[in-house]
């Protein structure tokens, strides 16, 4: 689905995870000039999520965990750590079960938000735990 404006959203034909992958792709798009539209976006996507994979539970996990994380970024980026970290955490605990990169993705995260809280050695384990997941490339 191509973005051309938040309305795009409403669209008759436009299933849930499309509104939801627009709604993330739109505020990843404005999130450097417009930072209030795009937290409101992604919020609209965390609510959706969250209604969809209760519709249907396990089925939609991982999007729940990447809006999760998308907002989490968002609010990194302005300072707001404290708002951050539960999501971090949520999007972590989500993407345990299926692990691998996704998991790792989600454990950096938690490990920024940490960090901006100045809980320095927790989020070196749990960036020690991201390691462990996909080992870096060796030469």
């Amino acid at each position: 689905m191509t973005r051309n404006g938040p309305d795009d959203t409403t669209r008759s034909g436009t299933s849930d995870v499309e509104v939801i992958e627009g709604l993330l792709a739109y505020a990843q798009t404005r999130s450097s000039r417009w930072g209030g539209a795009a937290l409101k976006r992604v919020s609209e996507a965390v609510a959706r999520s969250r209604a969809l994979d209760a519709r249907a539970p396990g089925a939609h996990t991982a999007l729940l965990a990447r809006s999760l994380l998308a907002k989490a970024k968002l609010l990194l980026r302005r300072d707001r750590g404290a708002e951050a970290l539960p999501l971090a955490q949520e999007a972590v605990a989500l993407s345990r079960p299926a692990g691998g990169a996704p998991l790792e993705v989600a454990l950096r995260y938690l490990a920024a938000a940490l960090e901006s809280l100045h809980r320095y050695s927790e989020a070196a384990a749990t960036l020690a735990e991201a390691d462990r997941i996909i080992p870096p490339d060796e030469p």
